[in-house]
């Protein structure tokens, strides 16, 4: 079973919310994302929330390629 500290990844504001309500938020409620980087992922990729970033290709791609390397192990 996943699990994550809310308070380390998520804005304050979104600290309390519902795990449905968090992935329908904008990726701006992700800690460190500000809103117009958030709003330059949907630009480039259509990202619009937390889920879309979630469900991203290039971010499967990305962590797969990642696990790959046994060098950083």
């Amino acid at each position: 079973m996943a699990s994550i500290d809310l308070d380390k990844v998520l804005d304050k504001a979104w600290a309390d919310k519902s795990l449905p309500e968090i992935l329908a938020a904008p990726v701006s409620a992700l800690k460190g994302v500000s809103d117009r980087q958030g709003d330059l992922l949907q630009e480039a990729f259509g990202v619009k929330t937390v889920a879309d970033l979630a469900e991203l290709k290039y971010a499967h791609w990305a962590q797969a390629l990642a696990a790959l390397d046994t060098s950083a192990k």
